[in-house]
């Protein structure tokens, strides 16, 4: 997993990985195709308004659910929970653990008896997982939240947890397919990133949304680095592109990087001002991982 982010910058605009990790990322690529899914959010626990980190991760050998949640004592030392979702006491999919925030308990409530897998790490319906902290519902997962509450006989804190960023790979040769809320409410439209980097003509690239070309990038050659801002149900949409690896990098995976913004955003800006370590709304940070 891409672990390098700028350090002056933003948390949630990642740097390109460097090229010492190529062959070493390579030959675990090889063994075994890693995906991955990073869910950013900010929640209310325990009167403070905290980051936590969600993660799914997957390979042929593990499967992982990850929760890593912001120490406002310590930012060195978060508070971390991890279970291995192919163990045989995890498998009997539904369950419930416990670790330490604050020196008190937080219970991990989870119902996978009908969750429905695909080769994305984390489930895409039907299951829940819920985080329970000092009688609220802190951050809730999933598309059945009223199993949930029956469960838990807990309500929700106020105000809910807020989605800040959803980072993720995916694996392809000339397309690539992912799914991004690009503005107002929970619905996620479907992206679709096209290539045709080899043949007669130059190397250029498409980005659909929701079945419509939104942009064709000509002369990739040139333009493997840009942004282009679309308009999409009245919000505004900044869309950010570094394919320079699919390009001129001959190793295997190669990696493009492309970040979708709604509103407005400053990344390109923010990582060389100082004391300025946030970002304002969600984005969706997608690494597409070329194969061969």
């Amino acid at each position: 997993m891409p672990e390098h982010f700028y350090e002056t910058g933003s948390p949630f605009i990642p740097a390109k990985p460097p090229p010492s990790s190529t062959k070493r990322e390579d030959r675990v690529a090889n063994k075994a195709s890693q995906s991955w899914l990073i869910l950013i959010y900010q929640a209310k626990i325990a009167h403070f308004f905290r980051k936590i980190t969600v993660t799914w991760s997957k390979n042929l050998v593990n499967h992982y659910l990850c929760f890593n949640v912001e120490n406002p004592y310590d930012d060195q030392h978060p508070y971390t929970f991890k279970t291995d979702l192919k163990a045989s006491q995890f498998w009997n999919k539904k369950g419930l653990k416990n670790f330490e925030i604050d020196g008190k308990r937080a219970f991990v409530y989870w119902d996978f008896r009908q969750a429905k897998f695909s080769s994305n790490p984390a489930p895409s319906s039907d299951y829940y997982v819920a985080v329970v902290y000092e009688d609220e519902i802190v951050l809730l997962l999933g598309d059945s939240p009223n199993d949930a509450y029956k469960r838990t006989k807990k309500r929700p804190t106020f105000p809910e947890a807020t989605l800040l960023c959803k980072k993720e790979n995916v694996y392809g040769k000339k397309l690539f397919c992912t799914r991004a809320l690009l503005g107002d409410g929970k619905e996620e439209h479907d992206i679709v990133i096209e290539n045709s980097l080899f043949g007669p003509g130059d190397p250029e690239m498409w980005i659909s949304i929701d079945g419509i070309s939104t942009i064709r990038i000509l002369n990739l050659n040139w333009r493997f680095r840009g942004n282009e801002t679309i308009s999409m149900n009245d919000t505004s949409i900044q869309i950010y592109w570094d394919v320079h690896d699919w390009l001129f990098n001959e190793s295997s995976p190669s990696y493009g990087l492309f970040i979708f913004k709604p509103n407005t955003i400053e990344c390109a800006s923010s990582a060389n001002k100082e004391n300025d370590d946030s970002i304002q709304g969600f984005c969706h940070v997608l690494y597409a991982l070329k194969m061969g």
